[in-house]
C-alpha cells in the first residue's frame, strides 16, 4: 500500500478527480493545507462525485505538521525537476508520494528536504501533465510494483 499527499492543491476539480481515483484504488490521501479552494465547492464535489465519502482523507494544517505526523515514513516527491523516471524507482510499501500545487509545485525548501524524487519523462517542449493524470500514472506503477 502507498499513500498520496497533495501539497496545497489549488484546483478543486483536480483534487476531486484524485480523490475519486484514490477511492477506486483504495489509496489514502493526505491534503497539506492551505488548499486554494473551499471543500464545500460544488465543482469539487462534482469532480469527486459520490466517491469522496469512500476515500480516507487526512487534512494537515501545514507541511511541518504533515512531516511530523508521518514520522519515519518515506516521502517521495513527484516533480518535473527530478532526474529519475517513476518506472525506474523502486516503491516500497508505506511510501507516501507527494504532488505539488498545480500552479507552483512545492517550494524549494520542501523540494530540498525530500531526498527521494521522481518524474514522469515527457517531451522537452511540454511543460507538464495534469496532476490528476500524474497521480494516476505514478499510483498505478507503485501498485503494480507492490502487487
Amino acid at each position: 500500500m502507498i499513500e498520496i499527499a497533495l501539497y496545497q492543491p489549488d484546483i478543486p476539480q483536480n483534487t476531486g478527480t484524485i480523490l475519486r481515483t484514490a477511492a477506486c484504488l483504495g489509496v489514502p490521501v493526505h491534503i497539506i493545507e492551505p488548499a486554494g479552494f473551499q471543500w464545500s465547492l460544488k465543482s469539487f464535489r462534482r469532480a469527486g462525485m459520490d466517491y469522496i465519502d469512500q476515500v480516507e482523507i487526512t487534512r494537515h494544517d501545514s507541511y511541518p505538521q504533515f512531516m511530523e505526523t508521518m514520522g519515519d515514513k518515506r516521502v517521495v516527491l513527484a516533480t518535473t525537476k527530478a532526474l529519475l523516471g517513476y518506472t525506474s524507482f523502486e516503491f516500497q510499501a508505506g511510501d507516501i508520494v507527494m504532488f505539488g500545487r498545480e500552479s507552483a509545485g512545492v517550494p524549494d525548501e520542501v523540494h530540498e528536504a525530500i531526498s527521494q524524487r521522481i518524474t514522469i519523462p515527457i517531451r522537452p517542449e511540454a511543460r507538464s501533465l495534469n496532476i490528476a493524470v500524474s497521480v494516476a500514472m505514478i499510483t498505478g506503477e507503485a501498485l503494480r510494483q507492490l502487487g
